[in-house]
């Protein structure tokens, strides 16, 4: 079993010029593509179970799922749940076999959100999870507004949350369909020299373009990258293509194994993005 948990994989992104890919799962077979890309370019890779894909699958069917693939990977494979909102989900994804949890606490204030981590942190720690926590706000394409991480609130906050990792709000936003989110370079430096220790997160990554990601990975303590709306978006066009292309196709298994190819492509693009320029996989 290569089953891990995010201070695992994320600590060596502090040096060595990569940073991980946090690939949103909303089914069987996008997972399997994500670890096969993973192996094709021996790189770790976490698979996210976040509210919406929770919402479709139980997270004892979705855990299982995660460690049946861990078991038979060669690359570690973190099994994390994304956008948790209290202790009790985080303790429910524990029963359910994940190794690493995102406690959400982005729209409480400072004090309340780091009380609640910190709560969270301990009882993670206890139990040999990570926990990744969220400072700042990072909204969504077309809805809630984002509120930028305040350096001056970063190093309390890693000092008495506890927290693995943290995930800042720089630009960055949910949902983007197309790769144009202006990252702000200053704020995440300050963030950055505030918990010089600490791995940092950024959400909304389908937003930003391969460049600011290659730059992003090679030169700052950005370790964690959320990929999410850019693989969905790949697994509907192979699905409609494959449908288009034969309009009478009906079993519901040959359909799904079509999009196994497209996916695994999409994702190995998204992973390579996430290398400092020149850096080989």
């Amino acid at each position: 079993m290569t089953l891990a948990n995010l201070r695992d994989v994320l600590t060596p992104c502090l040096t060595d010029g990569t940073a991980v890919a946090g690939m949103v799962v909303l089914g069987w077979e996008d997972a399997l593509a994500y670890v096969r890309a993973a192996e094709a370019l021996r790189r770790p890779v976490i698979l996210q179970a976040g509210p919406g894909c929770r919402a479709h699958t139980p997270l004892p069917v979705l855990g299982a799922m995660f460690r049946a693939l861990a078991e038979g990977a060669s690359v570690p494979v973190v099994a994390h749940l994304d956008h948790g909102e209290s202790l009790r989900v985080c303790q429910a994804a524990y029963d359910s076999g994940f190794t690493s949890v995102m406690f959400d606490g982005s729209t409480l204030p400072l004090q309340e959100n780091i009380e609640r981590t910190a709560e969270i942190v301990q009882w993670a720690h206890g139990h040999g999870l990570s926990v990744e926590a969220e400072l700042g706000f990072v909204g969504y394409q077309g809805g809630a507004q984002s509120l930028g991480t305040d350096p001056g609130e970063v190093a309390r906050f890693a000092r008495e949350s506890g927290a693995d990792a943290l995930a800042v709000a720089v630009g960055n936003r949910h949902l983007m369909t197309s790769p144009r989110a202006a990252i702000d370079f200053g704020r995440l430096k300050a963030i950055q020299s505030a918990a010089p220790g600490l791995p940092l997160v950024l959400h909304g990554g389908s937003g930003i373009d391969t460049p600011t990601r290659q730059l992003l990975a090679g030169q700052t303590h950005i370790c964690k990258m959320n990929i999410g709306t850019e693989l969905r978006m790949a697994f509907g066009a192979a699905l409609r293509n494959v449908l288009a292309c034969d309009p009478a196709l009906f079993d519901r298994n040959k359909i799904l194994e079509a999009t196994t190819a497209p996916m695994i492509a999409a994702a190995s693009l998204a992973i390579k993005t996430l290398c400092q320029a020149g850096q080989d996989l």
